[in-house]
């Protein structure tokens, strides 16, 4: 309890800060930078360098409660087929734009739920992409799987594709809690999922869980991550429930009141992270935990963990490319966000142009404080000699903020003699509050999910 009331003592469980999927952080993005930037940024890459692409399916049958992401119920497939016809043309128009010879490293779909889509729009969907940007050696193609909206038909027509890596969202196999954020899905579901992945040749399969939702305990998130570990992923992200209903209305759906508070809350996310721990899962990052020896695990361990929209990665690409309603680019000169509604967005693409409605594009010191921020987040560590390497004189700019991180930090935290700073163990649910200090933007009213 000492561990605990010195963690509140430091504003752990009052705390609302950035998660750090992107520096600055998009509610930093505004229309100045929109399809001008997005089509320069295109046409400038590096066609030596292959890029990542991510695709946005926004529709779901069911809308779950809890989710924060840009969806929207259908009960039928004719927006999705329409959907479909206007991002091929988005899918022509961005690789019109492409150097010759640029290539496709990583290709994910999420969404929404991708799975939504049957066996001859996932053939039509895969196959327009690579014929528009040709698959690199080692191409990665993973795909956001729910298991109550796919079949052993769908697995086959994307394994046909070249689909080699499997998300399962999950978030909890409690009944009580299913109900409470609206997403019922049986564990024999799941598991049928899961056998149907293995049959068709998936190895690679992640799963994602959430703890903080309504009703949950620790016995129940300990059945949940019994249950998960019987299914054998070698990728694991735990997530914390971000409760969020002024950016997300169906959240108010969820009774507040059942909420885990503070010290539960927290006492759910380790007693799940020391049961993966236990079963031989290496912890990476803040959120992660990954089967030693995989494509996560040795990243973290040869520090080239990355960090971006879909959470911790080993994607080296230094360029993502999104298509899709509210699909965000990230270029080695900023970000761009695609028309956050779909129907904004496909009004830009069938005008002929591309659908960046918002970003930001990288000035100052956008690309040093990233890159620290990003260390903190993925290695729990700020190198200053390798900064120093990379940005020269410019990273005697962190120094204040390293000193104040040290200071108000205090036992969690080492400054080091070159100047860096490293988090202690005990110190990592601190991670994103001690690199929120490294944050030069800062939106006034800006809100941001719970710290722990």
């Amino acid at each position: 309890m000492e561990q605990i009331a010195r963690l509140r003592a430091l504003g752990l469980f009052d705390a609302r800060v950035p998660r750090y999927t992107s520096y600055p952080t998009a509610p930093v993005f505004g229309p100045a930078v929109g399809a001008g930037f997005q089509a320069r940024a295109l046409a400038a890459l590096d066609p030596a360098l292959p890029v990542s692409v991510y695709v946005h399916v926004p529709f779901c049958e069911r809308l779950c409660w809890f989710c924060a992401c840009h969806t929207q119920g259908t009960q039928t497939l004719s927006p999705v087929e329409d959907y479909l016809g206007t991002l091929e043309r988005e899918i022509a128009r961005v690789a019109s734009l492409l150097p010759a010879g640029v290539r496709m490293g990583r290709l994910h779909w999420g969404g929404g739920t991708p799975t939504i889509l049957p066996p001859a729009m996932i053939r039509r969907l895969a196959r327009a992409l690579k014929a528009a940007i040709p698959q690199a050696p080692g191409w990665e193609f993973s795909v956001e799987i729910d298991p109550t909206m796919v079949d052993r038909a769908k697995i086959e027509a994307l394994a046909g594709e070249g689909f080699n890596r499997a998300s399962i969202g999950i978030q909890d196999f409690a009944p009580e809690v299913q109900a409470a954020i609206g997403r019922l899905q049986p564990f024999d579901a799941t598991a049928a999922c899961v056998a149907d992945l293995r049959d068709a040749g998936i190895r690679s399969l992640n799963a994602d869980l959430v703890y903080g939702l309504p009703h949950q305990s620790e016995a129940r998130i300990r059945d949940t991550v019994a249950k998960v570990l019987d299914l054998g992923p070698d990728r694991v992200a735990l997530y914390g429930y971000a409760h969020v209903p002024w950016v997300s209305k169906r959240q108010k759906l969820i009774p507040e009141e059942a909420l885990p508070q503070d010290v539960v809350r927290h006492a759910l996310a380790q007693a799940a992270g020391g049961m993966f721990r236990a079963a031989g899962y290496d912890a990476i990052g803040i959120d992660h935990f990954a089967l030693l020896g995989g494509g996560l695990a040795l990243a973290a361990a040869g520090g080239r963990l990355r960090r971006n929209f879909q959470g911790y990665t080993d994607d080296a690409c230094a360029t993502l490319i999104g298509m899709g309603a509210s699909s965000i680019s990230r270029f080695p000169t900023g970000y761009v966000q695609n028309a956050p509604a779909t129907g904004a967005w496909a009004g830009r693409v069938l005008a002929g142009g591309l659908a960046g409605a918002k970003g930001h594009a990288f000035a100052g010191e956008d690309r040093l404080r990233g890159r620290a921020i990003e260390m903190l987040m993925c290695d729990f560590r700020l190198d200053m000699v390798a900064l120093r390497a990379a940005f020269g004189e410019a990273t005697s700019a962190l120094a204040a903020d390293v000193a104040a991180a040290a200071q108000r930090f205090a036992g969690f935290v080492a400054q080091e003699p070159d100047g860096g700073l490293s988090i202690r163990p005990e110190g990592r649910p601190l991670t994103r509050m001690i690199a929120s200090l490294l944050d030069a933007h800062a939106p006034e009213g800006t809100r941001y999910s719970q710290a722990s």
